[in-house]
């Protein structure tokens, strides 16, 4: 990864931020003037009430109210499209991208499984993707087989999954993880913030690779993780722009 100076980074980042701010001054104002119901479709704000389960004017139906799914972690072989080009877009703010989905390889010496690859995501789930991953994929380990173990990852770890990676690499030496993320995780609070930035910090001294993603990486896991049915990867207009972004930011973080 190649070195900047702090100022060229902290400048761009500042710059960066002060136009995603009116972007999303923008995308409120927007919602402020109406809101979006179960269907996908725009309700003016006196239906608003309605369309969320409210009382409505009389003879109106009320709808149903929506049930959420039972907690678990999804896996599987190959995901859909539409949940790789939303959650994976390597944009600066993630709202509404509020679960993580989580490709892998592991790749085991000689005399072991072999090549290990699939996908996780942690939907309504109390445990986090990289947390699940080795529960449900890699729960058993021996000390006689060296493990490399390759993410593509919709956002970066947070503070407590780092904290918890940190442990499992301490405790399988023979283990070696490589984690390229498509965005970088931000906690609303600071204070958050900086135990995040702690926490990658600490990964990448154990040894962890830690990487954004390059356009090639998210076409890479296009045609290895999706059932895209020989359907091309097209980049976003700005993927390569938020590839720079992220990556000036990680180098930041890593320094």
């Amino acid at each position: 990864m190649a070195e900047k100076g702090n100022g060229g980074v902290s400048s761009r980042l500042a710059a960066r931020r002060k136009e995603k701010a009116g972007e999303k001054k923008e995308e409120k104002k927007e919602e402020d003037g109406g809101k979006v119901n179960g269907n996908g479709k725009n309700v003016a704000n006196g239906d608003a009430a309605v369309a969320n389960g409210a009382p409505g004017e009389p003879g109106l139906e009320k709808p149903e109210p929506m049930e959420l799914p039972p907690f678990e972690t999804i896996t599987g072989d190959r995901m859909d499209p539409f949940s790789f080009r939303f959650q994976f877009k390597n944009v600066e703010y993630c709202s509404g991208r509020n679960k993580t989905l989580l490709c892998y390889l592991v790749d085991q010496s000689s005399g072991a499984d072999g090549l290990l690859r699939g996908f996780l995501e942690d939907e309504h789930a109390g445990l986090h993707a990289e947390l699940a991953f080795f529960q449900l994929i890699l729960p058993q380990y021996d000390p006689s087989v060296n493990y490399t173990v390759t993410w593509y990852v919709s956002s970066s770890p947070c503070a407590h999954c780092c904290s918890k990676l940190l442990e499992i690499l301490q405790e399988r030496k023979t283990l070696r993880l490589n984690i390229f993320s498509a965005r970088l995780l931000e906690a609303e609070e600071e204070e958050g913030q900086e135990d995040t930035r702690a926490g990658m910090k600490a990964l990448a001294g154990a040894g962890c690779k830690l990487r954004v993603m390059k356009p090639l990486d998210f076409s890479y896991s296009w045609d290895t993780f999706v059932e895209h049915e020989d359907e091309r990867f097209t980049p976003w207009e700005d993927c390569q722009e938020n590839y720079e972004y992220h990556h000036e930011k990680l180098a930041q973080i890593l320094e």
